[in-house]
């Protein structure tokens, strides 16, 4: 049998190490985006407030009780932090990696959270949220909340993901039907109103419900990020997709999506690093 040749072999080890190194950098080291969100609507004491969002963990740990996540978000000093669902994977359901971040991030600053559609198809959402509450997460489920600073108020208003209703419901129909809840009684005086729901493929009806903020995830950044293209999968936008990363506008309506930290499915991402998302509220056109 022929023999390898000494040097190809060497390559051939130096290509395999590199790609390693390549794929668990791409998964595993955390980038931060910064975005600035300017509106005369906001009231002048919310002027500079920042807002960190995180999403779709799907149980994924960084560093030794999530320390390095931790760490990086505690640098920002957030006023608010909001996660928009998929602690958990409802394939590989671990919920201790994700209590520990939880427990850990509301010692920074108050936690704002909404599911996904993972932690229905766990079917363990029920004892999970009470863990979230008992830890002194905030879980929003079709319901608003008014931030305060001094007399001056903002709106934050959290929805349910659609996927804990029978299939036969069209998963439209009931994210309407949870906006149209969760802002009933909501004082009209605070009028700038800040949207956290899991699934940015629905940007159009946000948009006509004029919220001001938007911040969603679930598209997983696309998966694997296309240079000058973009994103190529993401779950209910198929190949493609229009909404996966960043910052989009419609009408009044801005709208943050988070490219997630954990993957699901598919179990890695092609320059599509882990983020973090932060994003400073700015009062003035």
């Amino acid at each position: 049998m022929k023999k390898i040749p000494k040097k190809k072999s060497l390559y051939f080890f130096i290509v395999i190490v590199l790609l390693i190194f390549f794929f668990y950098f791409q998964n595993n080291s955390i980038v931060t985006s910064t975005y600035t969100i300017k509106s005369d609507k906001l009231p002048n004491n919310f002027n500079g407030y920042k807002i960190v969002q995180l999403s779709d963990l799907h149980s994924k740990s960084f560093g030794n009780n999530q320390s390095d996540l931790v760490k990086k978000v505690k640098k920002i000093e957030p006023d608010l932090i909001v996660f928009t669902g998929d602690l958990i994977d409802s394939d590989r359901y671990e919920e201790k990696p994700s209590l520990i971040l939880m427990e850990r991030l509301v010692q920074i600053a108050p936690v704002y959270y909404v599911t996904g559609n993972h932690e229905w198809w766990s079917g363990k959402f029920n004892t999970l949220e009470e863990k979230l509450k008992s830890i002194g997460v905030q879980v929003m489920r079709n319901t608003a909340k008014e931030i305060a600073i001094g007399t001056e108020k903002i709106q934050l208003i959290g929805i349910d993901d659609p996927a804990n209703v029978d299939e036969s419901y069209v998963e439209g129909a009931k994210m309407e039907e949870n906006i149209t809840n969760s802002i009933k009684g909501i004082n009209e005086e605070t009028n700038y109103q800040i949207l956290l729901s899991h699934r940015p493929e629905r940007f159009s009806l946000y948009s006509e419900y004029g919220f001001d903020v938007v911040f969603s995830g679930h598209a997983h950044g696309g998966q694997f990020r296309i240079p000058f293209v973009g994103g190529l999968i993401a779950p209910d936008q198929g190949l493609f997709p229009k909404y996966t990363s960043g910052k989009y506008k419609s009408d009044n309506t801005t709208m943050i999506v988070n490219r997630g930290l954990g993957n699901s499915i598919i179990p890695f991402r092609i320059f599509n690093r882990p983020e973090i998302v932060v994003v400073i509220l700015s009062s003035g056109k």
